[in-house]
């Protein structure tokens, strides 16, 4: 990244007159750098806008725009890419150039260059005096400031920590180195809170492991007591049942007794049922063979060897 882009071949200066001599650009000039200038605030603030006036054809109507930041830079060569001017597309790129001191044709600012417009050192042309005012206060006022700019500083660090001022005065960078030491030693406390919580934290933790441990062993401890003690009751039974024996014999002969007598009870009912059986059996045989006065339908010597639906049509029912 670089703060300055560079617009090659952008500026074209009005065409000869027909008697060949040059003609005055300056109003033509002015009306370029306004549009220029007033296009290239949008993306922000402009410390230096210069435009080269060689003839040389790798250094003909070079425009080098200098920014605040980086990332106006980089905000306003992606907006430039695509777009046209008086017809012609703009070739914008980053320029690793940041002082045009540097680069100025000493001899030129003096008027007694001797290589004329084809020098490779810049011939840069005047800046309009409606600039000069607003370009000298963007120097100014960005002097002093944040060399990420202020966005850059809000957008990425969320946390007060200050970026270093590269450009500042010292007391501005004592401030911050102040700041600096102030915001370490908060920080060291938070920390040293968060390990102090973390550590009753788990002190905790394992006072209640312990704790739930103990209620286990007691909680096996009381049935191994009640195992005991229904062991205990078990043995007393057993002994008593032993110490009594004549006592046991005898409730043994009554149990045998009844079950004897409720054998005997349950014979009598079925020998009682089968006889009411073959009663009602008989009533009905008596019922068929016999009409509603009593006589015999049929011959009872016969009976046997006919069937009785058969003898109740020969005795004509």
């Amino acid at each position: 990244f670089s703060q300055t882009l560079f617009l090659a071949h952008f500026y074209m200066p009005p065409p000869p007159g027909k008697d060949g001599k040059v003609v005055d650009d300056s109003e033509h000039y002015e009306d370029f750098y306004e549009d220029v200038l007033d296009e290239m605030i949008k993306f922000g603030d402009v410390e230096e806008l210069v435009i080269c006036e060689n003839l040389g054809d790798h250094m003909f109507g070079n425009t080098y725009v200098k920014f605040a930041t980086e990332e106006q830079a980089h905000k306003a060569l992606i907006n430039l890419r695509g777009r046209y001017y008086c017809g012609r597309i703009v070739q914008a790129e980053y320029s690793p150039v940041t002082d045009f001191r540097e680069g100025r044709c000493r001899q030129f600012d003096e008027h007694n260059c001797l290589r004329g417009g084809y020098c490779n050192f810049l011939h840069l042309k005047p800046v309009p005096r409606f600039a000069r005012r607003y370009l000298r206060r963007t120097r100014l006022r960005n002097r002093y400031r944040h060399p990420y700019g202020l966005h850059y500083q809000k957008k990425n660090r969320d946390d007060d920590w200050p970026r270093f001022p590269i450009r500042g005065t010292s007391e501005e960078r004592r401030r911050c180195i102040a700041k600096w030491n102030k915001l370490l030693k908060e920080k060291k406390e938070k920390d040293r809170r968060k390990k102090e919580k973390l550590m009753k934290k788990k002190a905790l933790k394992e006072q209640r492991k312990r704790e739930k441990e103990l209620r286990k062993r007691q909680a096996a401890k009381e049935k191994e007591e009640k195992r005991a003690k229904e062991n205990g009751e078990d043995t007393t039974m057993k002994k008593e049942e032993e110490g009594g024996g004549g006592g046991g014999e005898e409730k043994e002969d009554k149990k045998d007794k009844d079950k004897g007598n409720n054998d005997v009870e349950m014979n009598d009912k079925s020998q009682n049922d089968k006889d009411g059986d073959s009663t009602m059996k008989q009533e009905i045989i008596n019922k068929d063979t016999k009409g509603e006065s009593g006589v015999p339908l049929f011959n009872q010597n016969a009976a046997p060897y006919m069937n009785p639906e058969r003898l109740k049509m020969l005795n004509g029912r």
